[in-house]
């Protein structure tokens, strides 16, 4: 390819600010075609960030000529549907986190890429974000020693301040035949993805989920443990039902020499600790538009100049932990 041409299914809120965007600001990418089936919202969307086509249907914008890559922003009962079609035509696919419902419709996806022949990407920006980066490159360096395991823990009250919506009738984020879960599947996948990007492959997974407050269909509480590939062990606590004084969210990774404490949703900051002693907090700039520098990665390799670390198969692998860590009632 000598120019990425993007086609959008479903622009919706994330579009807004967080990807759509991006496209135009990236050297050899553009975005070209938008679509969503109210065509008026469509047609809106175009016009006020200039792009030069719409359609209110999907199949549309997957065959039109001047797409050459599509990015499927729609909740995740119509990813396996577009991503097929996309892969059928013969165009790479960015597709939004979580990457599917369930991990048997990830790895669908997954085969219809590979026969196709066009990468699969999934939208866990997390990975190129600098606080995320700088995460990484403090554990490689040693500074906290041997990494033993990790903590994260997520409370948030039934109408979470982090996402759109909150308990309104058509919030599809509490409703697992759209989601394949509940907040759990919304939030978590992020902090399960980038653990995956910092220790490899969970390769088991034992929780619980329970529906403690009945006000929708999703499980509202998960807990869970598991092991990486390289032996760090892990627990989580995903709790959507607390009161607002323990709203809270924090992950730490301990180490023989010692930890790091950050949070995935609110603020950027990064608190260090060795030998006992807080040594640095740092904080960090997010780029305006957050998946900017991880479709800057995607633009690459489709130019042939890099890699993507966010693929089908990373994010395949998340949804393989979400459904072990809430196979038990």
């Amino acid at each position: 390819m000598d120019e990425i041409k993007w086609g959008i299914i479903g622009c919706g809120d994330v579009c807004e600010v967080k990807s759509g965007p991006a496209f135009d600001r990236i050297e050899g990418s553009r975005l070209v075609a938008v679509m969503r089936r109210n065509g008026d919202k469509a047609k809106d969307y175009a016009e006020r960030h200039c792009v030069p086509k719409w359609y209110d249907d999907a199949d549309n914008l997957i065959n039109d000529p001047n797409v050459n890559a599509i990015y499927i922003a729609t909740p995740p009962s119509t990813h396996i549907e577009h991503t097929l079609k996309a892969a059928a035509a013969g165009k790479p696919v960015y597709v939004e986190k979580p990457m599917a419902k369930t991990h048997e419709e990830s790895l669908l996806m997954i085969e219809a890429c590979e026969k196709a022949n066009v990468p699969l990407f999934t939208a866990f920006y997390r990975r190129s974000l600098p606080n995320f980066l700088k995460v990484k490159s403090i554990i490689e360096s040693g500074l906290i020693g041997d990494v033993r395991y990790v903590n994260v823990k997520l409370n948030k009250t039934l109408e979470p301040d982090i996402v759109a919506n909150n308990l309104g009738a058509n919030n599809w984020r509490v409703n697992p035949e759209v989601a394949g879960g509940g907040y759990f599947y919304d939030l978590a996948s992020h902090q399960l993805d980038f653990l995956d990007f910092l220790f490899g492959p969970i390769t088991e997974a034992y929780g619980f989920k329970s529906n403690q407050a009945g006000v929708y269909a999703a499980e509202d509480i998960v807990s869970g443990s598991f092991r990486f590939e390289r032996g760090v062990l892990g627990q989580g606590i995903w709790c959507f039902t607390t009161s607002r004084t323990s709203d809270e969210e924090l992950t730490t990774i301990v180490g023989s020499k010692g930890q790091l404490s950050f949070p995935f949703f609110g603020d950027h900051s990064l608190s260090l600790e060795v030998e006992g002693r807080v040594k640095e907090v740092m904080s960090f700039e997010m780029p305006k538009h957050i998946q900017q520098p991880l479709i800057q990665t995607i633009v690459d390799e489709l130019l042939g100049k890099g890699k993507s670390p966010s693929t089908g198969i990373s994010g395949a692998r998340t949804n393989w932990v979400m459904g072990q860590l809430t196979s038990q009632l």
